[in-house]
Parts: structure tokens; C-alpha cells; sequence
């Protein structure tokens, strides 16, 4: 969280201490919820830029999937060797039938 928005929740903070002080408990609980809510808008969006664009999250997810292939190399030549040897099976019972 940026030092601006810690500065922000401070004074909202006084603020809100400031209004009870002041003004009527529901009209200060309503200037209090309020600045709340913006302040806490503000928190979460003060990070909104930092994070990777689109372009580096699809690189990095393809650097993922590349290496999970590579990883299942051996398994999927066995499952194409055992198809093919299958379908070999099929296409000799196919000609001898016919």
C-alpha cells in the first residue's frame, strides 16, 4: 500500500473522529462508512498498475504448459504408439473380413 493512501486513512480517520465530535452520531456513523468506503476503494486500486500485461501473463503461461509437455513427453508417445497399433489391429481384422 502506497504511503499516499496511509496518509488518506489517517485523515479520514481525524476526520471521522471530527464529525462525532461535531455533529450528530448517525449523520458522523454515515461521513464515517463513507470514507471508509472510498478510502478502501482507493486501497485496492492503488495497486492496480503493478500488475503484468496480458501479453507477459499468456508468456508465462505458455512457458508453464511447455514445460508440463515435457514433462508428459513419454506417456503420450506410449498412448501413440499403443493408437496405432490399434488401429493397425482394425484395419488387418477390416481387410481380412472384406
Amino acid at each position: 500500500m502506497s504511503r499516499r493512501v496511509l496518509v488518506w486513512g489517517g485523515v479520514w480517520l481525524a476526520g471521522s473522529a471530527a464529525a462525532f465530535l461535531v455533529l450528530d452520531p448517525i449523520l458522523a456513523s454515515f461521513i464515517a462508512i463513507v470514507g471508509l468506503c472510498l478510502w478502501g476503494v482507493a486501497a485496492l486500486s492503488s495497486t492496480w498498475e503493478q500488475h503484468p500485461s496480458f501479453e507477459q501473463r499468456e508468456l508465462d503461461r505458455s512457458r508453464r504448459r511447455a514445460e508440463r509437455r515435457a514433462r508428459t513427453q513419454g506417456a503420450r508417445d506410449r498412448d501413440r504408439a499403443r493408437w496405432e497399433a490399434h488401429q493397425k489391429r482394425r484395419a488387418d481384422r477390416a481387410a481380412g473380413r472384406g
